[in-house]
């Protein structure tokens, strides 16, 4: 209603504390029971998994969290995450981890599966997949040494390793059981047989090329495990000669580990790379006096099989 001419004016309560409300008593004065509000009981863990090697309680972010609830779970979905890949820690509130999301065993599985899958295309070792020490047979005359000097070198690579022998006598096939067991171990590496890996770089000075020229030389020039098939065979070309001294000149320098095979005299080689090879203190030279295995007919073959399915490959 409007107001009165003859009204007074309404005034603003004064600054300062709030006038104090009529207080009512608490319903325990008035006879009345206070019961206590329920929360809901958090949920248990749904599992408790193993990370790195010690036990986590959590529980999948995506789980159910009801009584008694089975959901249905396809066969190849992981049991724990439930197929979301991740699993959340089970602490309390106000604990640093509260909340925190961990990848779980079945997400670190295939982050392992994908990095091997790119170490086996990044290491040009796919077509000689097959030669490995379990087929390599040591029964085969004077391959016995060479044998286990690659496989001791295997178990760790280091150093430089060098294999001089003729033709099929076992220097690839060696050559390449170092390479695979440096690939199960997921150590990085690059094989090449040598004439090839020139034209893997000169392939770069397409203007198609998906890589550079520098990308490709410096990684070969760095890859932890260098190996190299067949040295002397390459062309002799100045810039052939120049860039594989340059790739072998750094890699000495750098002391990196790199195998190298090669059925040349080593005085028929470029001088700069002899040198480095004749080097006793990183470089061990493993020489190969086999037979050309390639030459053996079946019978001869069959003398030298350690069995029915391991058979020598060369």
């Amino acid at each position: 209603m409007p107001t009165s001419l003859n009204q007074a004016p309404r005034t603003n309560p004064p600054l300062g504390n709030p006038p104090t409300p009529n207080r009512v008593a608490p319903a325990s004065a008035q006879g009345r029971e206070v019961v206590p509000s329920q929360r809901p009981t958090p949920p248990e863990p749904a599992k408790v998994v193993h990370l790195n090697n010690f036990a986590t309680s959590a529980t999948s972010p995506f789980a159910p969290i009801e009584d008694n609830f089975e959901p249905y779970i396809e066969e190849n979905v992981c049991q724990f995450c439930k197929g979301s890949g991740w699993l959340r820690l089970d602490s309390p509130v106000g604990d640093q981890n509260f909340g925190k999301l961990v990848p779980c065993e079945c997400t670190m599985a295939l982050k392992d599966r994908k990095a091997f899958e790119e170490l086996k295309k990044t290491s040009n070792i796919e077509l000689f997949r097959d030669l490995t020490f379990e087929t390599f047979n040591p029964r085969v005359p004077k391959t016995r040494d060479a044998y286990e000097a690659a496989l001791k070198y295997a178990k760790d690579p280091s150093d430089w390793l060098l294999f001089i022998g003729n033709y099929g006598c076992g220097k690839t096939h060696l050559a390449a059981a170092i390479a695979n067991e440096a690939l199960n171990r997921h150590i990085r590496l690059y094989f090449a047989v040598v004439p090839d890996l020139l034209d893997y770089l000169r392939s770069t000075f397409d203007p198609n090329s998906e890589a550079s020229y520098d990308q490709r030389f410096e990684m070969i020039r760095n890859v932890p495990l260098l190996i190299l098939d067949d040295l002397g065979t390459e062309n002799a070309k100045p810039w052939a000669r120049e860039k594989l001294y340059q790739i072998i000149n750094h890699r000495y320098n750098a002391k990196l580990p790199t195998v190298i095979t090669t059925n040349n005299d080593l005085d028929s080689l470029d001088g700069r790379i002899r040198s480095r090879l004749y080097d006793r203190e990183l470089c061990r030279t493993i020489l190969l006096q086999a037979d050309d295995y390639r030459m053996l007919d079946s019978s001869e073959r069959a003398r030298f099989r350690q069995n029915p399915v391991t058979r020598a490959k060369y």
